[in-house]
């Protein structure tokens, strides 16, 4: 008998998508990677929404399974962080950018779990990204890759899982205002530069989907413009769908969302149209995309095929999908 997912009270989301103007484009890219389980980068002046929109995805997320609610309770357990209720929500872990390594990665002398270890089957939001010290970026990267973080210290080691969803947000330039329509950049070009080095390009590229949140028109700051916001629980049922189509697929290969798939199972699940497939070969000429971005892009458009219910993944997939990895850093 298959196990049912914890129901959540929809009233108990502090933030939700409705009440958010504007920034179609952005919770969009949320919704994608919500029903696929990937990573986001929001990029934009200050001001813009991207931490309202980061912290309302919780509200589109699907339930968590027994099982894994069973394992996120479990990491609450060993850190001390649970008291005598069980957690039923996703967490939503926000460290600091001033945070040490071995509270974001884990470690101590007892070895316990870290920032992305408490955020297993949730999120962890990282706002002011590039503000985060180039060590605790780096070492992001196999974590995010492989799903587990193993800390090793003289007194022995331990591994944690750690498949999270990275949700980041950052200014694109040290005053906020590159590329933006409201306000002229006073950043000098050296120290643009050096903002840029900031960006690692390894870790970028673990990155699914890029998003720049540009501010919202004065025009559409009215009630009426909030009446016609689809709610989260409408997007949180297509996600769910989405999810549920994802589990039945994947349901011999260990994992649960696109985002895990590797380039072998991308081969054996992942069926492009002739067009789509086109589109993508001429993207990976122009683009000169990383092999890790054009696997990337193929499990985007799976996603977003999947919240068509599509058995294959059209050309409008794959465009829509590679529009999420040109946005320039």
């Amino acid at each position: 008998m298959k196990k049912k997912p914890i129901k959540i009270s929809e009233t108990s989301f502090q933030y939700t998508f409705e009440e958010i103007y504007g920034q179609h484009e952005a919770k969009r890219a949320l919704e994608i990677a919500a029903a696929g389980g990937h990573n986001v980068l929001l990029t934009g002046p200050p001001g813009t929404g991207k931490s309202l929109l980061a912290k309302s995805i919780v509200s589109i997320l699907p339930d968590l399974e027994s099982e894994e609610l069973l394992a996120v309770n479990s990491i609450y357990s060993i850190s001390g962080l649970l008291d005598r209720n069980l957690i039923s929500q996703r967490p939503f872990r926000t460290p600091h950018h001033t945070i040490s390594s071995t509270a974001m990665i884990g470690g101590g002398k007892s070895l316990n779990p870290g920032e992305i270890s408490l955020a297993h089957r949730g999120i962890l939001f990282m706002d002011e990204f590039f503000e985060f010290p180039t060590n605790i970026l780096e070492s992001l990267r196999q974590p995010l890759e492989d799903g587990t973080i193993t800390i090793s210290r003289i007194s022995g080691n331990s591994t944690y899982p750690c498949e999270c969803m990275l949700i980041a947000a950052s200014n694109p330039c040290p005053c906020g205002y590159r590329f933006s329509q409201m306000k002229t950049c006073s950043c000098t070009q050296n120290q643009y530069i050096a903002y840029k080095k900031k960006m690692s390009g390894p870790i970028i590229d673990r990155i699914d989907i890029r998003v720049f949140v540009q501010p919202v028109e004065t025009k559409l700051l009215t009630t009426t413009s909030l009446q016609q916001n689809a709610t989260s629980s409408d997007i949180r049922k297509k996600v769910g769908i989405a999810r549920r189509i994802q589990v039945e697929r994947y349901k011999d290969e260990c994992i649960l969302t696109n985002s895990q798939l590797t380039t072998r199972l991308i081969s054996k699940f992942c069926n492009l149209t002739i067009e789509a497939e086109k589109l993508l070969k001429r993207s990976n000429q122009k683009y000169q995309l990383s092999t890790r971005s054009f696997f990337r892009i193929i499990k985007v458009a799976q996603t977003i095929a999947d919240l068509s219910q599509k058995s294959e993944i059209s050309v409008e997939n794959i465009a829509e999908a590679l529009q999420y990895r040109k946005l320039e850093l």
